[in-house]
């Protein structure tokens, strides 16, 4: 039913031509500032996109997300010197 999705960072020259960039994909966030844009695409598309990207003269770079690779679920404290507190000593 839904399409798997994944994010890219697209590193830009210059910002004016990044309306093209809707032919890739769905253009979340445009930097001014700092010359990116977030665009997602179909997961299965991703090397595809990402080898056409690189190919435009108006792009410097381009990363794909490592968020689905990287793990959300801790088991156990986050820093090893994490511990719980006992706060009813002086009671």
């Amino acid at each position: 039913m839904f399409q798997e999705r994944a994010g890219m960072a697209v590193w830009l020259h210059s910002v004016k031509l990044a309306r093209q960039l809707r032919k890739y994909g769905v253009v979340h966030y445009v930097s001014k500032r700092m010359k990116y844009a977030v665009v997602y695409c179909n997961k299965s598309d991703i090397e595809q996109t990402v080898q056409s990207l690189e190919a435009l003269p108006f792009v410097k770079k381009v990363e794909p997300s490592m968020k689905p690779d990287i793990s959300t679920e801790f088991s156990g404290p986050v820093h090893p010197r994490e511990k719980q507190f006992d706060y009813n000593v002086g009671i």
